[in-house]
């Protein structure tokens, strides 16, 4: 196959006129569309604007879909121990893969061909399926809760972590290994510090085994923390082996400079969401102090709860003007940084190599945008179009390991009138009140 448009191959190379060529799961080449076209006759050849990497949401929460507008207007703790638990407590297993292929199917429509995905505590099996069948690139992990947690997600620690175990062995690698585990503890308030402990050992037990949590997003969260270990949160994880480059830290707002120089000596990964920390007033993630660190700062959506969407452009955008807010400096979270954040940097904790940019020898995760909109005349900049006006709705082609999932706005790998009904119909039929009463005695 060739895709040819203006080629965006990463933040600093752009091709107009340009092909890139797919064979299998490989791009073969990328150069100037007549060239190309003459080199590869046998190709059939599609034509999109902008042809570039597919996004990598490098924190997301797919089967919190269902939750998407019930929760606004509320602070971190409240918004989780009022809604969002109730709410996972309560979905069937049948239920949750409704929700995970909600969550997959947006991801699909708007540009984002890889995904790290925060699941739940039950039924995450249902969530790989959902997303080995439906064709993306994941990393996803069961989630761990063994304290403070109300009744359905609450769980004995070793008995959590057995069937993390199982898990890691039916899915790690699965799909042509498009499918990857991490190893995914909520956050040190809800889990005791053997979970913790036990959970780096259950990672270096598995080759390319990651870990996902989150982290000082919210300083309740780390006043928590504090009164529970005597230590800041980042040094807490360290302390219990949740640091390093297998190691992906979502929000990290709230860091003094001891973390800071720790997340950037023990080469963790930093995943920033902007929209869900503006929306929960969670505070501004300091991203362009850790970028002069070289902390690897990857973009995320967070969930539909608190975002409200899955689309990676938006995040773009929010995080670029966020930081020039922030410091007041126009020239900060440049246009090519937050690029970069969105698409290599977010590779890079997913742990997958040859992934994020337009290149010889590297994985087909590509998308086709069209910017025949009033928000893309003129286009001056492509790179600038990308970063500060492009939607997900831009979005007409997506394509993981050479295999396309939408073709001309069409998604083709799973009926999406199909799972939007099926959504519409488990939402109007949750009764969360029970779930909500005991997840509320729970709250720290």
């Amino acid at each position: 196959m060739k895709l040819s448009g203006t080629i965006v191959q990463n933040s600093s190379k752009i091709i107009k006129n340009g092909t890139v060529v797919i064979k299998d799961t490989e791009i073969i080449a990328v150069g100037k569309q007549e060239s190309l076209s003459e080199q590869y006759p046998d190709h059939p050849e599609q034509c999109y604007d902008i042809i570039m990497p597919g996004m990598v949401g490098a924190h997301i929460h797919s089967v919190q879909s269902l939750g998407r507008g019930i929760s606004d207007d509320t602070e971190l703790i409240d918004w989780l121990y009022d809604y969002i638990l109730p709410m996972e407590a309560t979905l069937t297993a049948d239920e949750m893969e409704v929700a995970a292929k909600l969550g997959y199917l947006e991801l699909i429509e708007t540009g984002t061909t890889t995904a790290i995905d925060h699941l739940s505590v039950a039924h995450a099996e249902r969530a790989f399926e959902a997303a080995g069948e439906m064709g993306i690139r994941g990393v996803l992990g069961k989630v761990l809760m063994d304290q403070r947690s109300p009744d359905g997600l609450l769980e004995e620690t070793q008995a959590a972590l057995d069937e993390t175990e199982q898990l890691i062995q039916q899915y790690h690698g699965s799909y042509d290994d498009r499918i990857r585990y991490a190893v995914t503890p909520r956050f040190a308030v809800s889990c005791t510090e053997e979970c913790l402990r036990k959970t780096r050992k259950l990672a270096d037990a598995y080759d390319g085994v990651r870990i996902h949590t989150h982290a000082s997003e919210n300083q309740d969260e780390i006043e928590t923390i504090e009164a529970d270990t005597d230590r800041r949160n980042i040094h807490w994880l360290d302390e219990v082996g949740l640091t390093g480059e297998d190691v992906v830290l979502a929000h990290c707002v709230w860091t003094n400079e001891s973390e800071r120089e720790l997340l950037a000596e023990t080469d963790t990964h930093v995943t920033h969401c902007p929209s869900s920390n503006m929306k929960l007033a969670s505070g501004i993630a300091p991203v362009v102090d850790y970028l002069d660190r070289d902390i690897n700062v990857a973009l995320g959506n967070d969930g539909p709860p608190c975002n409200n969407t899955l689309d990676p452009f938006t995040e773009m955008k929010q995080a670029s003007v966020l930081q020039k807010v922030d410091t007041l400096d126009p020239t900060a979270a440049a246009m090519e940084d937050i690029f970069e954040m969105a698409t290599i940097n977010g590779a890079k904790a997913a742990g997958f190599d040859r992934l994020g940019k337009i290149e010889p020898g590297w994985r087909a995760d590509i998308i086709g945008l069209s910017t025949d909109s009033t928000r893309g005349t003129p286009l001056y900049e492509i790179l600038s179009y990308l970063v500060f006006a492009a939607r997900g709705e831009d979005v007409k082609f997506t394509m993981v390991d050479g295999n396309v999932l939408m073709e001309n706005g069409t998604v083709t790998v799973a009926d999406a009138d199909a799972i939007r009904e099926s959504a519409t119909a488990v939402a109007e039929s949750l009764d969360m009140s029970d779930a909500r009463a005991d997840a509320q005695k729970q709250k720290p």
